[in-house]
């Protein structure tokens, strides 16, 4: 006679070790396949400043003086710049300011819903994206005080092909993730009908055992 107990107990076990390797496959498809991955402390693995090349970094400058200091940052359509009072920290708002970079000089202007100092001259951020190391100097004139502060900007230059190269990277990373996810429901398919057969099997068994 055939113990019908012990095959559906051995059969009972598949079910679990099939969703088992489907959590397994969701997990590695979004932990590998994801854009915005993070690391152990919370950074952007993908992000533009942890790239290997850089060549997507924004460049950055720095600033200070004993009344202000800056940050500026060279954006695809403008120059920006973020002042502050060096002492409090305070932001420096509604200021005159102006930045001359070799034989050029822009106005900056505020921008009071986000704070910040923008340069769109045409001629002066083609300087600033030339490839190589340029010395900025920034006139800030705010109420009775006026001060100049000298900077470098280190740029990469802009390289043609950078943003297809991001864009196929990110539909890489698509196609991947849809790659999974078929796998997965496809897996998710088997487990439903290797559940629907034990049931069977197992009606089937107990019917049997009952004759």
């Amino acid at each position: 006679m055939i113990d019908f107990s012990n095959t559906a107990r051995r059969e009972s076990h598949r079910p679990a070790l099939r969703l088992a390797a489907v959590l397994i496959l969701f997990h590695a498809a979004f932990a590998v396949a994801s854009p915005g991955a993070h690391g152990p402390n919370g950074e952007h693995l993908d992000s533009p400043a942890q790239t290997a090349s850089g060549t997507n970094a924004v460049p950055r400058m720095e600033a200070r003086s004993e009344a202000f200091e800056l940050v500026g940052s060279l954006r695809e359509d403008e120059f920006s710049m973020l002042i502050n009072r060096f002492e409090t920290n305070e932001p420096v708002l509604d200021a005159k300011v102006e930045i001359e970079t070799g034989a050029l000089k822009a106005p900056a202007k505020f921008h009071a819903d986000m704070g910040d100092y923008a340069v769109d001259d045409a001629a002066v951020l083609k300087a600033l994206k030339a490839a190589g190391t340029h010395a900025v100097v920034v006139t800030i004139v705010a109420g009775a005080e006026a001060d100049l502060l000298d900077g470098t900007l280190k740029s990469p230059g802009e390289t043609a092909g950078g943003s297809s190269h991001a864009h196929d990277g990110a539909q890489g990373r698509g196609v991947s993730l849809v790659a999974w996810l078929a796998l997965a429901l496809a897996l998710i398919g088997g487990l439903t009908y290797a559940l629907r057969r034990r049931n069977a099997t197992t009606a089937a068994a107990r019917i049997g055992g009952a004759r």
